[in-house]
């Protein structure tokens, strides 16, 4: 089964890259893929995940302009997202796990966007996140409406849980934004803070927060070892974020044990 979501993400990932294109060249989604720099259209057989990047050796047919590793790597990255996803979360005969991971799929593809899009350009795209948003509190609405025989407390509710966790993060972020007038992070972060807590709710937004801080962290003393950034440059902090809610959902799924530490709560 994680095959198959492998080859999907494959797919999907391979839109997602028109997507982060034409939303900075603000360009129309629809109609089919051109290359940036010929502007000719790509044949179907040129436009297969990977494989047509590798045959091509990475340079365009027509006009032998090279062709970003940033493609055949969101491809990989958003096959590997889906099969994890799929692997630990869906259950064929549970029609309830069809519902959850539909929603993983389609809100993990938008983070994929955001986290690229800021990787990139140190922006950003808030219409893609604002879709997330909207997105998150609907599926929230939607399970609390088909389990609330169940829900004792209005803790229990998967919309107050998310809706905390939004809050959570977007002030704190927002906070850290102000304070710092935006040398920290930027108030784009705090938008993406009221996204991630919708996504995992309260009290896990704290494991995404925590592992976002430790991977940005770690990535950014690399970088300074190395040469490639110095204290006073800018990194997107999007990517480390959207890693650590990645990571915070399906870790505890891996090693249980996690969730005590994490303080993630089923």
């Amino acid at each position: 089964m994680a095959i198959i979501f492998f080859i999907l993400g494959l797919i999907i990932g391979s839109f997602l890259n028109v997507v982060v294109y034409r939303l900075e060249a603000v360009e129309s989604l629809m109609g089919r893929s051109h290359c940036p720099n010929c502007r000719k259209k790509i044949k179907w057989f040129d436009n297969i995940p990977v494989i047509s990047y590798i045959m091509l050796s990475a340079r365009c047919r027509d006009c032998g302009e090279k062709i970003s590793w940033q493609y055949p790597l969101v491809e990989l990255a958003t096959g590997a997202v889906f099969a994890t996803l799929g692997n630990y979360f869906f259950n064929p005969i549970d029609f309830s796990s069809w519902f959850l991971v539909s929603y993983y799929l389609v809100i993990s593809s938008i983070l994929m966007v955001i986290f690229v899009y800021d990787f990139k350009y140190m922006e950003i795209p808030m219409i893609v996140l604002w879709v997330g948003v909207i997105l998150s509190l609907f599926f929230s609405l939607y399970s609390d409406s088909q389990s609330f025989q169940n829900i004792v407390s209005i803790t229990d509710l998967k919309t107050f849980s998310g809706i905390l966790g939004a809050l959570v993060a977007g002030g704190f972020f927002w906070s850290l934004a102000a304070y710092s007038k935006e040398t920290w992070m930027g108030f784009g972060d705090a938008y993406l803070g009221i996204l991630v807590g919708l996504v995992v709710g309260w009290p896990n937004v704290w494991a995404a927060m925590m592992l976002s801080f430790v991977i940005g962290a770690a990535v950014s003393v690399a970088l300074i070892t190395f040469r490639k950034k110095t204290m006073k440059s800018q990194v997107p902090f999007a990517p480390f974020l959207i890693t650590g809610t990645f990571l915070a959902v399906v870790l505890p799924e891996i090693f249980p044990a996690l969730k005590t530490l994490f303080f993630i709560f089923d």
